[in-house]
């Protein structure tokens, strides 16, 4: 493998009068509009992506849209919330039981609105659309959302949140709202060490990062396992790692779920899975996944930052960003097959598979999709532990001497039963967070006692040459959005098309020039992960902080990334 060194329109018609979380309630249906995909959930390109973060469409699923409007005519469908948010009527699609809602502001508002002028989410339905198409699955309730990275993807947009109601018996769980990649997610590392004491060795970081941490489509792994262990993985997550040395004792306390969904069962997953997974755990894979060395460039919130054990400007900081590899990948192709041939309910998208919550299907997906979450933890703790070994070497002290402890762990492809009021009264909901990133905020039962009184971290990665950051989760987004927020910075360019638009050498050049050492497995996916790719984080950032849904802790510049 080659290896490369270098250092619309405007929403129209402000209502009143809605919930917080948006969605009228006495709208009447219609049946205008309405997006049916065709090509089964086997003939996605994420199919082939060895489980890695990536859904590119179906090579022939260029979606119809039936019967087409035009710009005008769709933009009635839309209605202003507030300068972060607008509404998509029910009628938008056919079926919609609840409306959309979608948090962006004005600048982030106007790209999608150009994907649905001229359709250009890259062969997916537009992102707005997928929106409202999740809005006609049964049991949703309150409003199908979307958080301030959205973009097309898989059935769900990535960035989509839905609950639905676990005592509605019709209510579905469906394998295009978690994603390809379950348990995907992002872990920060923090030091004691400076930016100072760590330019002279940046390249030294970068080579034995890159050295140690298997990256690139359909990469081996750094954590050997037998059948009979893997099984314990993807029942245990975190506490085998424990067991087997390769994570502290409280690494597991700073984990959503604590490392370990305990509704996992390794029987319901298939063998082809197991197969996929087994030689890939401790491993990057490829499409945007990394580990960073970063910086702390800014604090906002000196309390919440300190609970972090981050005390100062300049202080260093390492981000793993990956998830479930072919494993999860495959349990999520097992599970869209299956439902594609069970299901009785009609769908307006093909890509929505789906069954109902408590049925055999629905709760063996749940089964399987844990074990993935389990097996993607576990991952994550594989790479962390190689990071810590690194820098231990480079600095001639142990990992502990470093304070190299995990400062949280998030998922953002996962669906959960959670517990949310609504309209004042207790439910049981289950949670798909697709590209979304859970956000509870201070006082929640289900955060580490170390952040009770400042609420849950959230990391939110930037581009390879932008700033990450780190958010906190609020009371306001706990009423807003069911505790959520966003994931990244969110796709603006297919990879197809910035292949074509771009050149590897000179996104190479424009990183060295920002001082960042860069190892990549292959000249493609430099400019397939280019910053220019995706939308501007700052504004993704600052729609969230605006709007409630979380709010700013610190800001991190990368000095070091590794990808596949």
């Amino acid at each position: 493998p080659q290896q490369q060194q270098q250092g619309g329109g405007r929403p129209r018609g402000k209502r009143n009068n809605r919930s917080r979380r948006g969605g009228n309630r006495n709208n009447t249906q219609s049946q205008q509009g309405g997006d049916v995909a065709n090509a089964p959930p086997a003939s996605s390109a994420a199919a082939g992506a060895r489980g890695d973060h990536i859904e590119e469409a179906p090579a022939k699923a260029q979606q119809t849209r039936d019967p087409v409007r035009p710009i005008n005519q769709e933009s009635e469908f839309f209605y202003e919330i507030d300068d972060c948010r607008f509404g998509i009527k029910r009628g938008f699609v056919p079926n919609m039981l609840v409306d959309g809602v979608v948090f962006v502001n004005q600048k982030l508002r106007e790209l999608l609105f150009e994907e649905l002028q001229h359709n250009t989410a890259g062969g997916f339905l537009p992102a707005v659309k997928q929106v409202a198409n999740v809005a006609s699955l049964p049991g949703i309730i309150e409003a199908s959302m979307g958080m301030p990275d959205i973009h097309s993807g898989y059935g769900f947009a990535i960035g989509n949140v839905a609950a639905f109601d676990m005592a509605n018996p019709d209510a579905v769980i469906s394998p295009g709202g978690v994603g390809f990649d379950i348990n995907c997610g992002v872990r920060l590392i923090r030091t004691n060490l400076t930016e100072e004491e760590v330019m002279p060795h940046k390249e030294a970081i970068a080579q034995g990062l890159f050295e140690q941490i298997p990256v690139g489509v359909g990469s081996g792994g750094s954590v050997k396992c037998t059948l009979e262990e893997l099984d314990q993985i993807l029942n245990r997550g975190v506490d085998w790692a424990i067991e087997k040395g390769f994570a502290w004792p409280e690494d597991k306390t700073f984990c959503e779920e604590e490392g370990h969904m305990k509704s996992a069962d390794a029987s319901k997953v298939s063998q082809r899975a197991k197969t996929r997974g087994i030689h890939e755990l401790g491993s990057l894979g490829a499409g945007n996944h990394y580990t960073e060395v970063q910086v702390v460039e800014e604090i906002y919130d000196e309390e919440a930052a300190r609970a972090m054990g981050i005390t100062k400007v300049g202080q260093v900081c390492a981000m793993i960003h990956c998830g479930s590899r072919g494993l999860g990948h495959q349990v999520a192709t097992d599970f869209l097959q299956l439902f594609d041939k069970t299901m009785k309910t009609p769908l307006n998208d093909k890509q929505l598979a789906c069954a109902k919550i408590d049925s055999q299907e629905g709760q063996n997906y749940l089964a399987a999709m844990a074990c993935a979450a389990n097996f993607a933890w576990t991952n994550r703790q594989g790479i962390m532990h190689q990071v810590r070994d690194v820098f231990s070497k480079i600095f001639n002290k142990s990992a502990r001497d470093l304070d190299m402890h995990l400062v949280y762990d998030v998922s953002h492809n996962v669906a959960k039963i959670e517990d949310h009021l609504i309209n004042g009264q207790q439910k049981k909901l289950l949670l798909h967070r697709k590209g979304a990133t859970r956000a509870f905020p201070p006082g929640h039962p289900l955060i580490p006692s170390a952040y009770k009184d400042v609420g849950q971290p959230v990391f939110i990665g930037g581009t390879m040459g932008t700033a990450s950051y780190v958010l906190m989760g609020t009371k306001e987004g706990m009423e807003k959005s069911f505790g959520s927020t966003c994931h990244g910075a969110g796709r603006s360019l297919s990879r197809a098309k910035s292949r074509r638009t771009l050149q590897a050498n000179d996104v190479l050049d424009h990183l060295k020039k920002l001082g960042i050492s860069i190892r990549i497995q292959t000249s493609k996916l430099a400019m397939e992960e280019a910053p220019e790719t995706y939308k501007d984080v700052h504004e993704v950032i600052d729609t969230a902080h605006r709007a409630g849904l979380s709010k700013k802790c610190l800001r991190l510049r990368p000095i070091a990334v590794i990808k596949g």
